[in-house]
């Protein structure tokens, strides 16, 4: 196992762009000129979003239950 952590994001190509969102966070969308491009700019979204600095970060959980 490499031991880097593992972020779900979901993505989309728009004309020349591709764009997309972590999908812990899908209020935060972000884009790149290519796929690679993209996911560059979702990592450095996510550290943005974990730092802490941004106050009312809206997150997307799974609430298990009965």
């Amino acid at each position: 196992m490499s031991g880097k952590a593992q972020t779900g994001f979901t993505y989309w190509q728009d004309g020349g762009f591709w764009i997309g969102y972590l999908d812990e966070f899908p209020d935060y969308w972000t884009q790149g000129k290519s796929l690679e491009d993209l996911k560059d700019h979702l990592l450095d979204l996510r550290k943005e979003l974990t730092s802490g600095e941004i106050p009312c970060v809206r997150r997307h959980a799974v609430l298990e239950g009965a």
